[in-house]
């Protein structure tokens, strides 16, 4: 396989990341008004979170830079996370129009179908071991932490799910307690996967 093949992939992702950042920003501002609480809105999301996480390493990887396979099988997992969790939880929640449905359609459909398919044809294989997942999901526990404490602040909550002044602690430390173990168990399968896929450049087989 030509090199330039798997860069520009990863260019490709870039673009529809960045491309679904900036349209959600535009939308969010046109709301907000202003450039700071806008960024501040969005900062509140795992979607734009890990969008934008994703979109920063497929750019290095464009330019020529290299990240792990461990890396970016986290990274994988959790853009996955991000559209499962839209697909079962969320989805028509919010009517949506113009910039910002197209900002959800590229942020919470395309990039976890693109990521995942190229984490399949590009990431060296074979090299995750099985206590990868519990690194993995150091990122959404952080994230959790991160939300609960900026709810306290402000008392507004980025999703229903983890909305304390609703539901109380008890309820969302439930929901929240369930996402993770679904996200470990996803990584416990992204392993496996890893340990018989046939493509992607060969690597050290355990």
């Amino acid at each position: 396989m030509p090199a330039s093949i798997p860069r520009i992939a990863a260019a490709l992702i870039a673009l529809v990341c960045w491309t679904g950042i900036a349209l959600q920003f535009s939308a969010t501002y046109g709301h907000s008004g202003g450039v700071l609480l806008t960024l501040w809105t969005l900062a509140r999301f795992f979607t734009i979170i890990s969008n934008f996480v994703l979109a920063a390493t497929m750019t290095l990887i464009a330019g020529g830079g290299r990240m792990t396979a461990m890396f970016l099988g986290g990274l994988t997992l959790a853009i996955l996370l991000v559209g499962i969790v839209y697909w079962i939880l969320l989805r028509g929640l919010h009517p949506l129009s113009g910039a910002a449905l197209t900002a959800n359609y590229l942020l919470h459909d395309v990039s976890p179908l693109a990521m995942a398919v190229y984490w399949l044809l590009f990431v060296p294989r074979g090299k995750l071991g099985w206590s990868a997942p519990w690194s993995w999901c150091l990122f959404p526990v952080a994230y959790f932490v991160y939300v609960l404490c900026r709810g306290q602040l402000d008392h507004r909550y980025p999703y229903p799910f983890v909305d304390v002044g609703k539901l109380g602690w008890l309820q969302v430390g439930l929901n929240s307690g369930g996402i993770a173990l679904a996200f470990i168990l996803a990584g416990f399968a992204l392993v496996w996967i890893d340990s018989w896929r046939p493509l992607g450049p060969g690597g050290a087989r355990r």
